[in-house]
């Protein structure tokens, strides 16, 4: 988190709905800064730390997945919540390809926006109760580290983003046990997340953590019962 009140940074080119969240979201006790392109966004994250943007996915110009996409290719992992007016599967797939943490089809109601921002900041900044502490887990190479969520090798600490640190975090808990893809949406706080959505993440991390992500040796299938991961060397 960057300060007391989450600061939050609204982009849509939709002057009377930007408005209205910006006041909705303080009014919720967020900080909430507004852009209307993402030109303007990306001007604002190189002036100010933000904990999460809330960005729609059509705006004219640059869109919103390209801008998630080149977020996410320069190495921001800030949390991504995208507004689409596409509510279809596919469309929904594209935002979690393109580096999203969460989505919310256009109409919806504000007070699931606040929700879903809250859960994402949580998922973020994952915190074990003190009586039970998770040692770091060795992945080949790496080491993760559930309690700061960070992924750390022999050239420093490999970026994840919060719903990267927080699908791994889940699996380490739980290392060695098979997770259906219901039971990893639960843990990741979206529970309405559909299978490809959850396969469309596991993919994203497997980039990061596996020597040969089409060949994983650490974050394995199982064949009609979902995802285990297997800690090594």
């Amino acid at each position: 988190m960057t300060g007391a009140e989450p600061h939050l940074l609204v982009v849509d080119d939709d002057a009377r709905l930007r408005n209205l969240l910006q006041r909705f979201l303080a009014e919720q006790g967020f900080r909430v800064t507004a852009a209307q392109d993402a030109a303007a966004a990306r001007q604002a994250l190189h002036s100010m730390a933000f904990d999460l943007l809330v960005l729609d996915v059509m705006m004219p110009g640059e869109s919103g997945l390209e801008l998630t996409e080149r977020l996410r290719r320069d190495g921001h992992e800030v949390p991504i919540l995208m507004l689409t007016a596409a509510g279809a599967p596919d469309d929904r797939i594209a935002g979690f390809e393109h580096g999203a943490d969460d989505y919310l089809a256009k109409p919806f109601d504000p007070r699931e926006l606040a929700l879903r921002i809250r859960t994402i900041l949580k998922r973020a900044a994952p915190a074990l109760p003190a009586n039970l502490p998770l040692a770091p887990v060795q992945l080949g190479q790496h080491w993760f580290d559930p309690e700061r969520g960070e992924l750390r090798g022999h050239d420093g600490t490999q970026r994840l983003t919060g719903g990267e640190a927080a699908l791994l975090s889940a699996l380490a808990r739980r290392a060695g046990e098979v997770l259906t893809r219901e039971e990893i949406a639960a843990a990741l706080g979206t529970p309405e997340a559909g299978e490809r959505a959850i396969d469309v993440q596991v993919t994203r991390l497997r980039r990061k953590i596996e020597p040969d992500p089409r060949e994983p040796r650490f974050l394995q299938t199982v064949r009609h019962r979902g995802y285990v991961l297997r800690p090594g060397t």
